[in-house]
């Protein structure tokens, strides 16, 4: 389901019937920061999990004597 035209401009519309006009400039910072910090939090989740996938798919370290289980040559 996607907003089209003349319904951003029905809710831009009433945001701008039940907020002050003053109130506006403020209420766009806020959404700004929001869509900062889901940018922000979107590319880490994304990162994430391509960092998890990328440990699964490396090769594991093979280990021969007892001193390479506590020191490993990656």
């Amino acid at each position: 389901m996607s907003l089209g035209i003349s319904e951003i401009v029905l809710i831009l519309i009433a945001i701008i019937l039940l907020f002050d006009r003053q109130k506006l400039p403020e209420l766009a910072k806020t959404f700004g920061k929001i869509s900062r910090q889901y940018a922000k939090a979107r590319e880490i989740i994304k990162n994430e999990a391509r960092d998890l996938t990328l440990d699964f798919t490396q090769k594991p370290v093979e280990y021969k004597l007892k001193d390479d289980i506590e020191n490993p040559q990656v």
